[in-house]
């Protein structure tokens, strides 16, 4: 029987190629998206998709209903795949703002996980895997509501795997680095939608950021959307998962650095890197 995989935001991105990835490689994928249009085209290419917004809680129960109501109540893997990245400097991101950002990144994706967990306790298995970030575990400057939620989520993820110890369910987190996706021209809407950049002390810098997030071509080391693929293939397979799985250059680089260099110079480290 094939192992039953629920992914959220599938509409582009990580989330796009890991549920076709996962498809071709046999799994029983569960693909959602925010959003109907992206659901409707996920049908027709294949894969079996719903709606789910991680900003409604409602929209989460039906979702899940959806899906066990086709695997006879059994859920083997939930990827919580789905976020994005609010740019701007923490002085400038008003309360709503930052709710926003919390309300996707980290409290849907923690109510989606705790609906999942009865199921996998009944069956005394399961896989619950993070998407997390490089920033989540190194804050860079302008960044500041992104960078907080994903140490939150891996907060909430070192937590979990405590708690869940000889429950059969094993807690794992992806940190990619730079991946070619649309994240930058999510963030460039989010910053110009609710950033007053022209009044802020930070005017002169954000207009490197905006130079930034308009870029077409790909930063250094940046990988494709299929490495994180092959590492969560590698985090459902593996029989003793890992905490935690790396994805490109500066991840690796960055986790040693933190363990090894003093507070002061990696904050200068961190801030040439978010430049």
């Amino acid at each position: 029987m094939a192992q039953t995989i629920l992914i959220t935001g599938c509409s582009s991105g990580i989330g796009y190629t890991c549920a076709h990835g996962l498809k071709k490689l046999g799994y029983d994928v569960f693909a959602t998206c925010r959003n109907e249009a992206d659901v409707i085209r996920l049908n027709t290419e294949g894969l079996n998709a719903f709606r789910l917004d991680l900003c409604d809680s409602q929209s989460l129960h039906v979702a899940l209903a959806w899906m066990l109501s086709q695997t006879n109540g059994r859920i083997d893997v939930l990827f919580n795949n789905a976020a994005y990245g609010q740019p701007g400097a923490v002085e400038d991101l008003k309360r709503d703002v930052l709710r926003e950002q919390f309300e996707t990144n980290v409290f849907g994706t923690l109510e989606l996980t705790n609906l999942v967990l009865p199921y996998m306790r009944a069956q005394k298995s399961g896989r619950i895997v993070f998407n997390s970030s490089i920033l989540g575990f190194v804050a860079m400057s302008y960044r500041g509501a992104y960078n907080a939620s994903k140490f939150a989520i891996e907060g909430f993820a070192d937590t979990m795997r405590l708690e869940l110890k000889g429950s059969g369910v094993d807690v794992v987190l992806i940190e990619p680095g730079p991946i070619r996706s649309n994240f930058r021209k999510n963030a460039l809407a989010k910053f110009l939608q609710n950033i007053d950049y022209e009044r802020s002390a930070h005017k002169e810098v954000y207009a490197k950021t905006l130079e930034r997030l308009q870029k077409t071509g790909d930063t250094p080391f940046t990988l494709g959307t299929e490495a994180v693929l092959e590492v969560l293939v590698r985090t459902i397979e593996a029989k003793h998962p890992k905490a935690r799985y790396g994805v490109t250059f500066p991840t690796k680089l960055f986790a040693v650095l933190k363990r090894i260099f003093p507070t002061r110079l990696m904050d200068y480290v961190a801030r040439k890197a978010g430049e």
